[in-house]
């Protein structure tokens, strides 16, 4: 009886000893389990992990650019002076620019975006468009937030906030002229010849002079590539205005001389047939 009371209590053991590595392994597999549906769901919510939100103002580097692009790159064309790879001048270095080469505007309330061709009542709306479906194209590295120049290239000017303000800050004035400097001297370094000293020149005075507060010193006194366009485009409808009268003067001219002309001719040949025979 002893020996069969031993036997089944170490099968009982057995069997205990059994079910709990059947209830550990099963519960590993569910731990397992959960792990990984927990992965993939991290996954499904957050499929780009690794992408920084963007601490950089569209609009002011919109604005940055188009200084760059109206008061500076006129001036290094003519020069045919390329821009070293290290200059923050340099299109590369705004992360928002290949979303604006996708701008298509039509009309005044027609904008459209050339990713999708999806059509948009106002910039900012394609601008919004951007931010939510293409955002995977912007380049948020270091260095590559054109807003960050504003202080140099007077974004505020660009964007039309052009209120006087009531007192200047200096060090603000100071600071300003500081950045405007290093970008001169890290775009056209003068040891690099003669369009670098140049245009190293042409930029402080064109960017960097005004950024004192003095009120007589103004930014872009060199003009850019709007003020040209629009003293041709004056030209030229002033000269479509005045060569249609031009000619009109002529041919009214030319009919009064004919038609004086045809009168003495009358008059002449009336005052012979009056004379006495």
């Amino acid at each position: 009886m002893l020996q069969c009371a031993g036997r089944l209590a170490s099968l009982l053991l057995v069997s205990l000893l059994s079910a709990s590595s059947l209830i550990l392994v099963a519960e590993s597999h569910e731990d397992q389990g959960f792990h990984g549906a927990a992965g993939s769901r991290i996954l499904l919510q957050d499929p780009h992990p690794h992408t920084h939100e963007v601490h950089c103002s569209r609009e002011r580097s919109r604005a940055a650019w188009e200084a760059i692009d109206e008061y500076l790159m006129p001036f290094v064309e003519k020069e045919k002076y390329e821009l070293p790879s290290k200059c923050r001048l340099r299109p590369d270095y705004d992360m928002f620019r290949e979303q604006e080469q996708h701008k298509i505007h039509f009309d005044i309330n027609d904008w459209r975006c050339g990713f999708c061709k999806k059509a948009f009542r106002a910039e900012k709306f394609l601008d919004q468009h951007f931010e939510n479906r293409h955002k995977n194209l912007l380049d948020n590295s270091e260095g590559r937030c054109m807003a960050d120049l504003c202080g140099a290239l007077h974004c505020d000017l660009m964007m039309e906030f052009k209120k006087p303000k009531s007192k200047c800050n200096a060090a603000a004035a100071l600071r300003n002229r500081h950045l405007c400097e290093s970008l001169a001297d890290s775009c056209f370094p003068i040891n690099q010849g003669l369009a670098a000293s140049r245009l190293h020149e042409f930029f402080l005075r064109q960017f960097c002079d005004a950024h004192t507060c003095n009120r007589g010193a103004k930014p872009f006194p060199k003009g850019g590539r709007k003020q040209t366009n629009r003293f041709y485009l004056a030209l030229c409808v002033l000269t479509l205005i005045l060569l249609p009268l031009f000619y009109l003067i002529v041919f009214l001219h030319q009919r009064e001389m004919k038609k004086g002309v045809q009168d003495l001719r009358r008059f002449s040949k009336i005052g012979q047939k009056k004379k006495p025979s």
